[in-house]
């Protein structure tokens, strides 16, 4: 599938950003009209009202976009049913395309890992999904570097369909898929639709080093630890954004221009997502597609955030591994019986 550079992400139409649905529907209406192709959305953005929204918008344009949503979070709380198994994809997707108003998903999304699934059976669902006709083809969103070649791997195995697309998070101050997942794509030829690439609003002018940060409205209220001021990473944050945006002013952009034309110099990207939620917002967003930095200004890029570079993880989107999170997995436990001893290691 060929792609525009920009792809509208609806996270933000609903009841979870804009519950206007005539004002959501004209901002998808708008994209469409100045040629972007791809609409992203999830079943979990508003609890399924996002792809009702988008649902509405492409009656009667359906067959000009490619059509990309997700499966893994619930839809609400107390729903009681989420990740990647075989029983909740296969209901999931029934719930989607009945909101989209749609007989196929063009690109149908795992959005994050599950540690309790294992990956076959993720995989084989989604092949049994293509095979009926419901969906053209998958992928996978926000997944390390060595979960994408695993599933690479058992696609090739177990003679699954494969992920054809990664969504990662990248930003100017969100750069650690630079080091493993966008190089890992690119091997596997997989395209890659990267989301934030505003960094939450971070790169929106809105959020500034010595302005206080109300952290009871709007994002900071919902995402606290990535814009609390107080916490080390967030003030290195602050400070990138001071420099980046001098180096928009000398260079005549505005800073969400300079974040999306940097996030779209990279050659693993496919097409960058930008989530506005209104038509004023979508139009200053869209002059971006055509931005190409050259080498003196990425140099400077460089030198405010290195390669690699993540100040804070929750920027990521990443979940912490059981690894990490469970301590049983990282504590020997003898009452197991294991069944090699420490005697047994001996050379």
């Amino acid at each position: 599938m060929r792609v525009s550079r920009l792809c509208l992400g609806t996270m933000m139409l609903g009841a979870d950003g804009n519950p206007d649905h005539g004002e959501a529907v004209r901002v998808i209406h708008t994209a469409l009209d100045a040629g972007v192709t791809v609409i992203d959305t999830a079943d979990a953005y508003s609890a399924g009202e996002s792809e009702v929204i988008v649902g509405k918008a492409l009656a009667g344009r359906r067959e000009d976009v490619v059509l990309a949503t997700k499966v893994h979070f619930p839809l609400g709380p107390g729903t009681g049913q989420a990740g990647n198994s075989r029983r909740w994809i296969t209901r999931a997707i029934e719930g989607s395309l009945q909101r989209l108003r749609t007989d196929y998903i063009d690109l149908y999304q795992v959005h994050r890992p599950d540690p309790d699934t294992d990956i076959d059976e993720t995989l084989g669902t989604l092949s049994d999904l293509i095979h009926a006709g419901k969906v053209r083809m998958i992928g996978s969103s926000t997944f390390p570097a060595e979960q994408i070649v695993e599933a690479q791997w058992v696609a090739q195995q177990r003679v699954r369909e494969r992920f054809r697309c990664e969504q990662p998070a990248y930003s100017l101050l969100a750069r650690g898929v630079e080091e493993a997942v966008l190089p890992t794509c690119q091997r596997y030829g997989m395209g890659v639709l990267t989301w934030g690439p505003l960094a939450g609003g971070m790169l929106t002018s809105r959020y500034r080093r010595d302005q206080p940060i109300d952290l009871g409205v709007g994002r900071p209220a919902r995402y606290p630890h990535r814009f609390d001021p107080t916490l080390p990473a967030n003030v290195h944050k602050l400070d990138a954004v001071e420099d980046l945006l001098t180096l928009a002013n000398e260079i005549g952009l505005s800073l969400p221009e300079l974040a999306i034309g940097f996030v779209l110099t990279h050659p693993a990207v496919s097409s960058a997502i930008i989530g506005p939620r209104t038509p004023e917002q979508l139009n200053t967003l869209l002059a971006a597609a055509e931005l190409e930095l050259d080498d003196d200004v990425l140099d400077r890029i460089d030198a405010i955030v290195p390669p690699g570079t993540t100040f804070n993880r929750t920027d990521a989107g990443s979940q912490l591994p059981p690894s990490l999170t469970d301590p049983l997995q990282r504590r020997r436990n003898h009452r197991r019986g294991d069944q090699l001893s420490h005697a047994d290691c001996r050379p």
